[in-house]
């Protein structure tokens, strides 16, 4: 008869598939914001897109704006609010070029380079200690990178570089958020996301606007509410599972990127796209397993 408390516990079985739950959520959201952007790109600049991706964010803050003012009429660390945001920004709209030219999965496949800017972003700010097993990851990704975009064999897209770039920012502004979070509740960090990225949205639309079609409603909407209920999915399986379990389950947007490319697109599935970001993943994995044993 097995000892009972070799088990995991129901309480734990639960909370686990539950954190599973708002994974597949996450990466259904994630993926479907890059659709609707991507179609509101068929029209519209790319300007555009963020600055209406963040005005459907604005209307569904709208809704808890009340319990949150107390907080924000505060502003909290507000001049660190303006920095991260200026640097998200600058991410999205790299982020957003490269959803529009390369193939989904090379997109989310190359944006597996973040945890690594992490780490180098907390060294240089925050003065966390970068590790041999840090070093090796990056090492590690860099090495995937080049089997994803394989320099030598044909030209390399200048989009894949600039969602490397996007990573990067991503990596910085989630160090930053780090620091927000020291001050200010999730709550209040989305909020001034929205109210800071929305008119940088707007200044930058107005530079290249174009008409406005009825038919790119949908795909606002999509793009919109996808955005932001990514990072609340993320954050809802963050609070039920370890990174180390996260990161693996995250990984299955690639696969799940180039079945949407795929079905939608026509998109080649690109064995080589698949086996840079095993070797991005597996790099991360094995200092995520150095540091815990650390």
């Amino acid at each position: 008869m097995p000892h009972s408390s070799l088990l995991p516990e129901p309480g734990a079985r639960r909370s686990f598939w539950i954190g599973i739950g708002w994974m597949a959520l996450s990466m259904a959201s994630f993926i479907g914001m890059s659709i609707g952007s991507r179609e509101m790109a068929a029209t519209l600049s790319i300007r555009q897109v963020l600055f209406f991706r963040a005005l459907v964010g604005l209307f569904v803050i709208a809704v808890f704006i009340r319990g949150l003012w107390p907080e924000l009429r505060q502003m909290r660390q507000f001049r660190l609010h303006l920095l991260r945001n200026i640097v998200h920004f600058t991410g999205q709209y790299f982020w957003t070029i490269g959803v529009v030219l390369l193939p989904l999965a090379s997109v989310f496949a190359l944006e597996f380079t973040m945890p690594i800017w992490v780490a180098f972003f907390a060294w240089a700010i925050l003065g966390e200690r970068l590790t041999r097993a840090r070093l090796l990851a990056t090492v590690g990704g860099f090495f995937g990178v080049l089997v994803i975009v394989r320099p030598g064999i044909g030209i390399v897209d200048p989009a894949a570089g600039l969602v490397l770039v996007a990573a990067m920012a991503y990596g910085l502004s989630l160090v930053l958020v780090k620091q927000l979070t020291r001050q200010n509740s999730p709550g209040a960090i989305v909020a001034w996301m929205i109210l800071i990225q929305l008119p940088l949205g707007l200044a930058a639309a107005l530079t290249d606007w174009r008409p406005v079609q009825a038919a790119s409603v949908p795909w606002m909407l999509l793009a919109g509410i996808g955005a932001l209920s990514a990072h609340y999915c993320m954050a809802q399986a963050l609070r039920r599972l370890d990174a180390s379990v996260v990161m693996p389950v995250d990984f299955l947007r690639v696969p799940l990127a180039a079945l949407a490319g795929y079905s939608i697109y026509g998109e080649v599935i690109d064995v080589w796209v698949f086996l840079g970001a095993a070797i991005i993943l597996g790099a991360n994995l094995q200092a995520m397993r150095a540091e815990r044993r650390r």
